[in-house]
């Protein structure tokens, strides 16, 4: 049988907790959908009524440790080993448009490693979680990164560059390097859950550049004890300084890092 460590059940009871009102306000923000206003005031009301949750359980448990949050930003804390970083709706774009696709992400550094993260996808009750050395998990089901070894039988996901941001004619090169040697390319919109998926091996990469500490932070720590590879673009561990990340397991991550160097010139 499965034993969580109290860390790990704080985390994912934090995540229940914060989903209940994002459930509700996920239901109101489907029928704001008909105003000419528009529900975007909403979402962000809804996101700090979930972030102000996620920390007051946090904190409760473990009053010592800091935070980084998307909303609330930095809050050293006693603490200088460990903080949460916490993004409570990733995805939030489709929760602005009714589609089901977001999550809450927690992630736990302790002196500067990432070594805890849950991934909650409330609608479908969907509780990734992992910890350094101790496997990742869907619900009781252990995870394993994808076996595939081929690219053009592989499916990547991926994040494309939204309005005002840089980085789009760059993308469009990866995009066009990577699709001549896959299967497929999926764009769901929430880093964190493509993260869990290529842990659950439900895709076999993902790639990224200008994501957020937020966005990544608990699925890197999925991969990696799904038995995956994660690394920035040149291959290091900077994933939170640089907002890049490359995600696979250990046959595809160096042909799939190759590639986006290739488009990158």
């Amino acid at each position: 049988m499965m034993v969580r460590s109290a860390l790990l059940n704080v985390m994912m009871g934090a995540a229940r907790k914060a989903a209940r009102s994002l459930v509700r306000d996920y239901g109101e923000v489907e029928h704001l959908q008909v105003s000419m206003k528009g529900p975007a005031d909403f979402v962000s009301s809804a996101d700090i009524r979930c972030e102000k949750t996620l920390r007051a359980e946090l904190k409760k448990a473990r009053p010592g440790f800091g935070f980084l949050l998307e909303e609330g930003g930095e809050i050293a804390g006693d603490d200088k080993s460990h903080r949460w970083i916490i993004d409570p709706i990733d995805g939030t774009t489709n929760f602005l448009h009714g589609i089901p696709n977001f999550c809450i992400s927690i992630g736990l550094e302790r002196d500067g490693e990432m070594v805890a993260g849950v991934v909650y996808q409330p609608l479908g009750d969907e509780m990734f979680h992992a910890e350094k050395g101790a496997g990742a998990f869907l619900n009781e089901r252990r995870l394993r990164v994808s076996a595939r070894r081929k690219m053009e039988e592989c499916v990547f996901t991926t994040g494309i560059p939204f309005h005002g941001r840089p980085g789009h004619q760059t993308f469009l090169k990866e995009l066009t390097a990577v699709m001549g040697q896959v299967a497929g390319i999926r764009r769901f919109g929430s880093a964190a859950l493509d993260l869990a998926y290529v842990a659950a091996g439900r895709c076999d990469g993902y790639w990224e550049a200008g994501i957020k500490p937020w966005d990544i932070a608990a699925g890197i720590v999925l991969v990696k004890e799904a038995g995956g590879y994660v690394s920035d673009y040149d291959g290091g561990a900077a994933m939170l300084e640089t907002g890049e990340l490359v995600a696979a397991n250990d046959h595809l991550h160096q042909p799939l890092l190759k590639l986006l160097r290739s488009a990158r010139g």
